[in-house]
């Protein structure tokens, strides 16, 4: 990757740290090969690479049916993982690699909420009302009940 390439993907890769930074409670850590880490809590939503890959963790389950719906790839090194891929390239990637890692994090808030703290610290976030702003498929919301994660919902 030229030093031109770099710049680009490091610029794209800000936009989306500066993206998921502002979201409530979310933490940013620094993470090996040149990373930035996001987390809520010790559960970590994801985290980008500088040169512009983003891995996000989910269920097997959930991975798989993203995968099935070419909303990401399979993790570039443990592939059998729940962990996803995104390479990002351009704009739309940015928009792509934020959606993934707002999924994430409504995973993790939906958990949360069921603890006491949680359910006062998240509030404020009615993640069934945004799963449908995203505009997931019944297949990824079935995935995310079937985990008995969205038992409300």
């Amino acid at each position: 990757m030229g030093d031109q390439d770099q710049r680009q993907a490091a610029r794209l890769v800000d936009r989306v740290i500066e993206e998921v930074a502002a979201w409530p409670h979310v933490e940013t850590n620094e993470h090996r090969f040149e990373g930035r880490e996001f987390t809520l809590g010790p559960r970590e939503v994801g985290h980008v690479h500088r040169w512009g890959i983003v891995d996000v963790p989910f269920t097997k389950r959930l991975r798989e049916t993203l995968v099935e719906e070419d909303r990401t790839k399979e993790h570039h090194v443990v592939p059998e993982s729940g962990w996803t891929t995104h390479y990002i390239e351009g704009d739309e990637d940015v928009e792509r690699a934020i959606w993934l890692l707002r999924l994430s994090y409504l995973y993790h808030v939906n958990n949360l909420k069921k603890t006491p703290k949680g359910a006062e610290m998240f509030e404020e976030i009615d993640v069934a009302e945004e799963l449908e702003e995203l505009g997931v498929s019944d297949e990824v919301r079935a995935a995310f009940e079937r985990r008995g994660v969205m038992a409300n919902l």
